[in-house]
């Protein structure tokens, strides 16, 4: 049974979805301030994290800058409709993926779902991969640049991992939704984009160009140099 906690400080929304996990296999821990939710956060007890931004004590922004500093356990953010730029900075500090509230529970579900479904795919999915200068190892989840290791947040890698394999290939944006996020891509849905943006911080730029390309009105492509194949 994976167990999931959630940290926000709706306790009538917290019961009901304990309630409603129970019933789907899941085990539901809820704290309700922004302090104990880093400290449970912490324990590493939790396959996932569903992270309220609006808390007492801390908020959610500042409790997740402090969970990637020491885990990279996936972390789904809770956000009021209309809080466009804290879904954005939220992502930019290393969360998966957001939900605006109101939200359906069978869409949680679906988002929980997708997400575990990634993280445990990811450490299993099959044989390392190398382009030029860079090595990705699936079995040890372990990203190598120059024989420097690289800190990926669990999506980043899955997200690097998809590109690499495609390596030289255009990959829709609305493909790496649905490969790395576990969904259909939806109207102005600016996630994938922001992730490829960390990613390509991360991973800093070949001879002064991007390792990863835009394809206008397309997706992107992880370049393949010539002195590199």
């Amino acid at each position: 049974m994976d167990r999931v906690l959630i940290v926000d400080d709706d306790v009538e929304l917290c019961r009901l979805l304990s309630e409603r996990l129970s019933s789907e296999g899941f085990a539901l821990e809820a704290v309700h301030d922004g302090p104990r939710g880093l400290e449970r956060v912490l324990s590493q007890e939790h396959a996932l994290i569903i992270l309220d931004l609006m808390l007492p004590g801390m908020g959610g922004l500042d409790v997740l800058r402090r969970v990637r500093i020491h885990s990279s356990v996936p972390v789904l953010i809770l956000t009021a409709r209309g809080e466009d730029v804290d879904r954005i900075l939220g992502l930019e500090i290393g969360a998966d993926d957001y939900l605006p509230k109101p939200f359906n529970p069978r869409e949680l579900i679906a988002r929980i779902r997708a997400i575990l479904r990634r993280t445990s795919r990811s450490a299993t999915s099959g044989s390392s991969v190398t382009v030029g200068d860079l090595r990705l190892d699936p079995a040890a989840r372990e990203v190598w640049l120059n024989n420097i290791r690289l800190d990926l947040t669990s999506v980043e890698f899955a997200l690097l991992e998809t590109l690499l394999r495609d390596a030289g290939h255009i990959v829709t944006r609305e493909q790496l939704t649905e490969m790395v996020l576990g969904r259909k891509l939806g109207p102005f849905d600016r996630v994938i984009d922001v992730h490829i943006s960390n990613l390509r911080k991360k991973l800093g730029r070949a001879n002064g160009e991007e390792r990863i390309k835009s394809v206008r009105g397309s997706g992107y492509v992880f370049v393949v140099r010539s002195e590199t194949k």
